[in-house]
């Protein structure tokens, strides 16, 4: 075949591009461009920053200004919504034996109010003449810490050191910080009272609250929005209850132990160690020195047995208190427990430490009720079956909850997720009875 018989057709010209782009230059996402420079030429990176994407950096930064400023106001809230939590299985438990909701609310927050009161008028004026007191017998103690500590060479140095505090220079730079501290102590109170009439008036609302809370979120997501109320008040209310209790069980160990070994000002040294019994990690410290401190005016011997049976107690309530008293209200890691308290007490103080592991238990609960995807993290068959549950559980909400207003919808929504999350609760007891039994060993004959 002779090459005549080929035709070649000439290449059409390529089109030129919509938008003009200047030589040795690549268009880039967000408004970056990079010119891909000759030989020699150095590397230029240009960034057009558009005018949405600059307001909305604007906004950002407004927010986050006025989250730090707003933080008192939003402890206020987080207190109140943790009163609420408290105080609503009370409220329920009226409810269910034909107490109007209104009488119910009277009853427990007067009880509350009045415990508080009969606590105030009867322990107040006998801490503080103990206080006055424990500042009269100081050299005494003072004298006699001294004296364990000159015992031992390593720590001679601090004996002398502690029998020659000058107290006038003390006196001098504590007028300041009690300054400071009689400001914030009535600050706290003033917060404390106003996030008490929020809880009031929350619960009083609660109906309207919750109605227009659900009426601004689509109906499909109705069941989700229940289980998290709920959740959040089993986590709220289970940390309240639990922190009441266990501050209580330990003011009254100290008191019981002091008053045995005959320690002198036991009432204020237990009032002392229960309230910082609130305050993890530190917390032992501060309830365990006051009191060895104040035993070691009774010679060295009841100082160590009030130094074993509180270190014996500490461990009790650590490994067999809280988790009892707890219990699923917070499951929460090691490592999540130590960086959330670092964090709330960057953040807020002591105040902000006592509501981090909350916070943490609740932000944990979100992602596990939001069906969140963690990186590295593989869908498993339990999660399949929970997804199918839900879009049951949401059929079946949507068709009683059909026509109905935001309110009543709402207590639907609510009313079937209390139900799911009882037979939840009971289907675990029964599948851990069931371990249990099958791990147990077989009786001898």
């Amino acid at each position: 075949m002779s090459r005549s018989h080929f035709a070649v057709r000439p290449r059409a010209p390529l089109a030129e591009p919509p938008f003009p782009r200047m030589k040795n230059e690549a268009a880039f996402p967000f408004g970056a461009q990079r010119a891909s420079p000759a030989e020699g030429e150095p590397t230029v990176v240009r960034f057009e920053l558009s005018l949405k994407s600059l307001l909305l950096v604007l906004a950002l930064i407004a927010g986050l200004w006025m989250l730090l400023n707003l933080i008192p106001v939003l402890l206020v809230l987080v207190t109140a919504l943790m009163l609420m939590g408290a105080l609503q299985p009370s409220v329920a438990w009226l409810e269910r034996r034909q107490v109007r909701r209104a009488f119910a609310l009277c009853i427990v927050f007067g009880l509350g109010a009045a415990l508080g009161i009969a606590l105030l008028t009867l322990a107040v004026p006998t801490v503080v003449a103990q206080v006055k007191t424990l500042a009269e017998n100081e050299p005494v103690i003072r004298e006699n810490v001294a004296g364990y500590l000159e015992r031992s060479r390593f720590t001679s140095t601090l004996a002398d050191e502690l029998r020659n505090v000058r107290y006038d220079e003390l006196l001098q730079s504590s007028k300041t910080m009690l300054f400071t501290l009689t400001t914030r102590a009535v600050e706290i109170v003033a917060y404390g009272i106003a996030a008490v009439f929020l809880a009031v008036y929350n619960m009083i609302d609660r109906d309207r609250l919750r109605g227009a809370l659900f009426a601004v979120v689509p109906r499909r997501h109705h069941i989700r929005l229940s289980r998290i109320l709920i959740n959040l008040g089993t986590i709220v209310g289970g940390y309240i209850r639990g922190q009441v209790l266990t501050c209580v069980l330990m003011g009254g160990f100290i008191l019981v132990l002091l008053l045995a070994c005959r320690v002198p000002n036991a009432l204020a040294i237990a009032v002392f160690g229960g309230v910082m019994d609130l305050l993890p990690y530190i917390g032992i410290f501060l309830t365990m020195a006051p009191a060895v401190l104040a035993a070691s005016a009774k010679g060295p011997a009841v100082a160590g047995i009030v130094f074993a049976l509180m270190l014996a107690y500490e461990e009790l309530e650590s490994r067999v208190l809280v988790p009892l008293v707890y219990g699923r209200a917070l499951r929460l890691p090691s490592s999540v427990v130590f960086f959330s308290l670092l964090v709330g007490t960057t953040l807020a103080g002591i105040a902000g430490a006592l509501l981090a592991l909350p916070i943490a238990a609740a932000v944990l609960m979100l992602i596990e009720e939001l069906r969140i995807e963690l990186p590295g993290e593989t869908t498993q068959p339990e999660d399949i079956e929970q997804r199918r549950k839900d879009d049951h559980t949401e059929q079946e909400y949507e068709r009683r909850a059909e026509s109905l207003p935001a309110e009543q919808a709402a207590a639907v929504a609510v009313e079937i997720s209390g139900e799911r999350k009882k037979a939840e609760v009971e289907t675990e007891k029964t599948q851990a009875a069931d371990s249990n039994g099958k791990a147990a060993p077989p009786p001898t004959p």
